[in-house]
């Protein structure tokens, strides 16, 4: 490639120097350094980034450049970087120099800044006026169908399946949680590569779409299977007894909701990210609150639906459960042939399974409580769907944003200057990190909605308002403490990744939406409990 060659040519003249370029990117649209000085190679960078918008990373032990990156937020001040006062406030330039001529490499002054966008190599801020209406309408949507699945799991819950099978209760945490382990990780995928401008082709797209959906089938499938292996370990531990029907009953109602629902839950968010991407909005704001404002109900409402059907033959026609399993697995071959000769989720195959796995256990643990308050308050179930749901949602948008700017702004392995791994939750929730705006704005919209999804799930549950003044309040508490730990858990954990070179689209939004699952299963548990103790118990 000619990009390539213009480089090496660039490194070659280098060597005589003793420098090098350690690393070159490609396939990113970059903009990145511009020299101030004139040398005997930075005319060959010049051409590479102005022509053929390659950007050259950092380890170069050059002196006197100036690297620009044109970014729009006032925040590398905290670094002592100076501003380029030939710039407006919405586009400003920043400059990193080298502490002293011969310092070191670049990296052991200040991360290099890498800028990539769609339009220009800019990153544009966006206003907090237009992610508050990108992201209201969908998360009241979300928060819609996690009311409508709360109330179907309180109505299913007295299912004769669901009285004989106890262990299903233990299925429903992970099976929600498959949104975010899955659904929600093609999502930031997708978003990421639209707003990195690689969305503009059809071919492209079409390309994206089918590795993506091959790629999440073979992840549900085996999630799946592991999960409902989960629940009869779990319940034959709690019961004594192992019954084979039941596992069989549990396996393949599993693994059929699991595929059915991200099959759907796929193809909503694809069209969601395609649509938006064409009209210039930023996919992140919009398609994981879409999909979650279905994806609870839809998983529920399957799950009990095939499990009832399923129910009915358990005993006398086991052996259709078994064929069916039994296909299912017959089917990874393909599905795992399609990802591997699909460039976008080739290194997906790889690397996805651990976040996935750990996540799975994590929100096994949410079903184990789920599984054992049902029995003590019956109304835990309208409300657990709805606060793990909630929390799972948010997170994620900040999850996909977060991931966006570092692989617009950055190399995995070096954190950009703008932003920073250790900060206090004051800095990376309310004010003093690029996205501590965004947080706010997800914070507030929790407790507001929160206060409206809490009344209209009580009253659609009892026919009338029987919400007190206690327990509106130990519920909106329990609510923004779980929201908040989530956020800045984002803030490190993706952080965290970016700096051991793992791609947070593929591995943050698992741990953090099953995070979500048990701190928000637990603390609404510990909310009842804590109301039952002060005599001020919710309506049963």
């Amino acid at each position: 490639m000619k990009h390539v060659s213009s480089v090496s040519s660039c490194q070659h003249q280098r060597e005589g120097e003793g420098d090098k370029v350690n690393h070159v990117l490609q396939e990113r649209n970059f903009r990145h350094c511009l020299p101030e000085k004139a040398t005997p190679y930075p005319a060959c960078l010049r051409t590479a980034t102005q022509k053929e918008r390659i950007g050259v990373v950092d380890g170069s032990q050059a002196s006197g450049f100036l690297f620009y990156t044109r970014l729009g937020l006032s925040v590398t001040e905290q670094a002592g970087l100076p501003k380029d006062k030939g710039a407006n406030r919405d586009e400003t330039f920043w400059r990193l120099t080298p502490s002293s001529p011969g310092a070191g490499s670049l990296h052991s002054v200040a991360s290099i800044d890498t800028v990539a966008s769609t339009e220009n190599g800019i990153i544009k801020p966006e206003k907090w006026w237009s992610t508050t209406l990108q992201v209201a309408v969908p998360f009241f949507l979300a928060g819609i169908g996690t009311i409508g699945a709360g109330l179907t799991l309180g109505v299913v819950q007295n299912w004769a399946v669901f009285r004989d099978v106890t262990s299903l209760l233990i299925l429903v945490p992970p099976l929600l949680g498959l949104k975010g382990n899955l659904d929600m990780c093609l999502a930031s995928r997708l978003s990421t590569q639209a707003n990195m401008g690689k969305m503009d082709s059809w071919r492209e797209i079409w390309k994206m779409i089918v590795g993506n959906v091959a790629v999440v089938q073979v992840q549900a499938i085996v999630a799946a299977l592991l999960v409902s292996l989960f629940a009869v370990s779990m319940n034959a531990i709690i019961d004594g007894w192992f019954n084979l029907n039941h596992a069989l009953l549990l396996s393949a109602a599993s693994i059929t909701t699991a595929t059915s629902s991200c099959f759907i839950l796929d193809l909503v968010m694809i069209g969601v990210i395609v649509v938006t991407h064409r009209l210039h909005m930023n996919p992140d704001n919009l398609a994981t609150p879409v999909a979650a404002s279905i994806g609870d109900v839809v998983s529920i409402s399957l799950l009990a639906q095939i499990a009832s059907a399923f129910f009915h033959i358990h005993d006398t026609a086991y052996w259709i459960l078994l064929v069916l399993i039994v296909i299912y697995l017959l089917l990874l071959p393909f599905w795992i042939y399609i990802v591997l000769n699909n460039e976008y989720t080739r290194p997906v195959l790889t690397s996805g399974w651990v976040p996935v796995l750990s996540a799975l256990i994590i929100s096994g643990l949410g079903g184990l409580v789920l599984d054992n308050v049902v029995d003590l308050y019956s109304s835990f179930v309208v409300f657990q769907p709805i606060i793990n749901g909630i929390g799972g949602n948010l997170v994620s948008i900040q999850s996909s944003r977060i991931s966006t700017m570092l692989h617009q702004s950055s190399l995995q392995g070096i954190i950009p200057p703008h932003t920073r791994m250790c900060a206090t939750p004051w800095a990376a929730l309310f004010k003093g990190l690029p996205h501590a705006s965004t947080a706010r704005i997800l914070i507030s919209m929790n407790l507001t909605g929160q206060v409206m999804f809490l009344f209209v799930a009580d009253y659609i549950h009892w026919g009338q308002s029987t919400v007190t003044a206690a327990f509106a309040l130990s519920y909106l508490t329990v609510s923004l403490l779980q929201v908040m730990i989530l956020l800045y858990t984002a803030h490190l954990l993706i952080h965290l990744m970016w700096k051991w070179k793992v791609d947070p689209d593929n591995s943050a939004i698992p741990f953090l939406t099953a995070l979500g699952d048990v701190l928000g299963s637990s603390l609404l548990a510990l909310a009842f409990f804590f109301l039952d103790a002060l005599h001020l118990p919710y309506s049963n």
